[in-house]
């Protein structure tokens, strides 16, 4: 039950991430057509640049638990049993110490920037603290994705975000074919 709702919560973080993507093919249209017919968009690019950030961030935990996040395994592959599990315990570890320290830096961002009414310095001002909750709320789904993976090694499962090995000669083709890893 609790891994299914994790799991909604990673997919519905991904699906926003993937508003926000459409959101900025949308305000850079209007920009740029915009200029070709005399319309502007008030603080367009700055809307942007916070849609960017939110798409960014709150794609990181969906990226991470399908497997698709750049990582690099170069001693993890070579190692089996026990000290595998190990190694990718602190890896994780390591992982969960800097991304919780940058979430607990981004929330006290986002808090000093309510705390204190900070304001955008755009045409349309928009106070701070709204567009970097994206950057929090990402960064806290992330870290509960690997907190999550954590569990599930230190319980002697595999980790989710590993692929299984390719079955057929063709799947391998396919992988490779689309960049993806073996």
């Amino acid at each position: 039950m609790l891994r299914r709702g994790l799991d909604l919560l990673y997919l519905a973080a991904g699906y926003l991430a993937g508003l926000f993507l459409v959101a900025i093919f949308a305000l850079m249209m209007l920009l740029s057509i915009g200029r070709e017919i005399n319309l502007n968009v008030p603080s367009g690019d700055d809307f942007a640049a916070w849609s960017l950030v939110a798409m960014a961030f709150l794609g990181l935990a969906h990226t991470f638990k399908k497997g698709e996040m750049i990582r690099v395994g170069l001693l993890l592959e070579r190692l089996h049993g026990p000290a595998r599990r190990a190694a990718e315990l602190v890896s994780l570890t390591i992982a969960a110490a800097f991304i919780g320290y940058f979430t607990w830096q981004a929330g006290r961002l986002a808090y000093d920037s309510w705390r204190f009414f900070d304001m955008s310095t755009g045409v349309v001002s928009v106070p701070l603290w709204i567009p970097q909750l994206g950057m929090v709320a990402g960064l806290a789904i992330l870290l509960l994705a690997v907190l999550e993976e954590w569990v599930i090694v230190a319980r002697g499962g595999k980790p989710t975000y590993e692929p299984e090995p390719p079955q057929t000669t063709e799947e391998l083709i396919e992988r490779v074919a689309q960049g993806g890893g073996v």
